[in-house]
């Protein structure tokens, strides 16, 4: 039953990604272009979405699919880690015109040179595994 609820909720999310066309690869190059609002729409929605429900959270216990507490916990800002994560995620996406999540959308959509792109997201997330305590954090 968790499983089906979770194929759900991906569904659900390939659905909304291809009718706002956040999976196309023009949508993305026009917004690294400055040619569009489209995608700073979407990405703001998405900002904006996610602050009420951090707030949410945080304004009252919340239990997650396992039924453990979620709970925030503070850590010191590291600038120095964001400016290197977030160049190396921007890069990426520049680079192949899709950010993680719609990868598995354009799969699905039978894209299968997109394949390439998910195999070297792995060998990154693989990567950072091996190198994390080397890393800025």
């Amino acid at each position: 039953m968790r499983l089906l609820r979770f194929s759900l909720v991906g569904v659900l999310f390939g659905i909304v990604m291809t009718k706002s066309e956040a999976i196309s690869w023009y949508r993305i190059q026009e917004m690294f272009r400055f040619d569009s609002f489209h995608m700073y729409g979407i990405i703001g929605v998405a900002v904006i979405s996610g602050v009420v429900i951090h707030l949410l959270f945080k304004s009252k216990p919340v239990f997650g699919a396992d039924g453990e507490l979620i709970s925030f916990k503070d850590k010191p800002q590291t600038y120095k880690a964001s400016i290197l994560g977030g160049t190396l995620f921007g890069l990426g996406w520049a680079m192949t015109g899709a950010c993680p999540g719609p990868l598995y959308v354009l799969f699905g959509h039978g894209n299968l040179v997109i394949l390439a792109v998910i195999l070297s997201a792995m060998f990154g997330a693989f990567c950072y595994g091996v190198l994390k305590s080397k890393l800025p954090h």
